[in-house]
């Protein structure tokens, strides 16, 4: 399957006909338990590749099968698949970083992943530096002697900032640290982390990769040393196992994933140059936009767009968000990636208060972008006119 098509892989990555049905589609393996032929360990440390399915917690055939899909859309060698984002984040963080380590990370970014690098990862006698990560100069300034990973999303979380994946992964090798990439508002269609030098990739299965909202994943991939770590320490340990049914429905999204990419692209483009000219907004963040600061960026690093965008209205955010729970087609509610269309009001006090805590320059620059809200707008698969009408009429 190497030397096959993003699209092919994204249909027959991972998967075969049944050996014994010959069903086409995969099976779904809901099974805790299998019988076993011969003595096993009940030790993480003793397991490898070969070691035979035994409780679903540490393998499951389904889940198998979606690894080794979005190991092909990844270009990994090895894939773990998680319970949601969260896990797979949260996982690689306490399996990889230890007390006395030090963490750069975004400064905006997921906020369950900033609360946790702000909250949890101290607690752990883990220090961590936020960073302003569009320039890869600002991480480059707060590497330490003890730096043992950076942490970046690209495009980040809401303001759609990018990161030069390639230029920081060469920071993170002479540091000898680790590079972790959240690249959920990517998707490997647009963006391919460790092809750029990352050790780590970093997807919320939830979002773009199901891409239809009814099931919730995760996925850390990268090496198999490090998966490996990840799975002893973050997984098998800590119990964050997708289930097989979510598993089975994410890989049945994955198999549509560049053809609805596309389309996502298709859509935010056209929404996003009709925002930018709306007389009642006034900030609109869109990498495919030529006025998106870092667009050049965008062109070099990303083969999709995707079909997130930022934008803040002239009007009380407050306001405007009451007038959007009363549109046709978009849905106002959090998550994204999904086929339909969603929205939602990321206020700025809220967001500094509980998961970003900006200061100084950065506060500054956060609230200059964002004002008193940011409308986080996940583009669907509607027709573009339609979307275009529900905006225009509560804008």
């Amino acid at each position: 399957m190497n030397n096959k098509g993003l699209s092919t892989l994204a249909i027959h990555g991972g998967e075969a006909p049944d050996p014994d049905t010959g069903a086409s589609s995969p099976n779904i393996v809901m099974s805790s338990t299998y019988v076993v032929d011969q003595p096993t360990s009940f030790s993480v440390t003793n397991m490898d590749d070969e070691t035979p399915f035994i409780y679903t917690r540490w393998a499951n055939p389904t889940i198998r099968q979606l690894e080794r899909k979005l190991c092909l859309l990844e270009n990994s060698e090895a894939c773990l698949a998680c319970a949601s984002g969260m896990s797979a984040s949260s996982g690689a963080l306490f399996s990889l970083l230890k007390p006395g380590d030090h963490l750069i990370i975004s400064n905006t970014n997921y906020p369950g992943t900033a609360e946790i690098s702000r909250q949890l990862l101290p607690q752990n006698g883990i220090a961590v530096t936020p960073v302003d990560g569009s320039d890869p100069a600002n991480i480059e300034r707060e590497v330490r002697d003890n730096t043992r990973m950076i942490w970046v999303e690209t495009p980040s979380n809401p303001l759609l900032m990018l990161t030069d994946i390639q230029k920081v992964s060469e920071i993170a090798r002479r540091a000898d640290a680790l590079l972790a990439v959240d690249s959920t508002f990517a998707s490997p269609v647009a963006t391919r982390p460790l092809e750029l030098g990352a050790d780590l990739v970093v997807h919320s299965l939830t979002k773009y990769i199901g891409g239809h909202g009814d099931a919730l994943g995760g996925a850390v991939l990268g090496s198999r040393e490090i998966i490996a770590k990840i799975a002893a320490g973050g997984m098998l340990h800590f119990g964050g196992t997708i289930s097989p049914f979510n598993a089975w429905l994410i890989m049945r999204g994955a198999a549509t994933l560049p053809l609805r990419m596309r389309a996502h692209q298709e859509n935010a483009l056209t929404v996003a140059t009709f925002l930018e000219s709306h007389a009642n907004v006034e900030v609109v963040r869109y990498p495919g936009l030529e006025s998106h600061p870092q667009h050049a960026l965008a062109r070099r690093q990303m083969d999709n767009f995707s079909g997130m965008i930022a934008f803040r209205t002239a009007s009380p955010s407050s306001t405007a968000a009451r007038r959007m729970k009363n549109m046709d087609v978009i849905h106002y509610a959090v998550s994204l990636g999904h086929h339909r269309s969603l929205v939602f009001l990321l206020d700025t006090d809220d967001l500094l208060e509980s998961s970003y805590r900006l200061s100084g320059e950065q506060k500054a620059d956060y609230e200059n972008i964002a004002g008193e809200g940011i409308f986080r707008l996940s583009v669907g698969l509607e027709d573009a006119e339609d979307i275009i009408r529900d905006l225009d009429g509560v804008l």
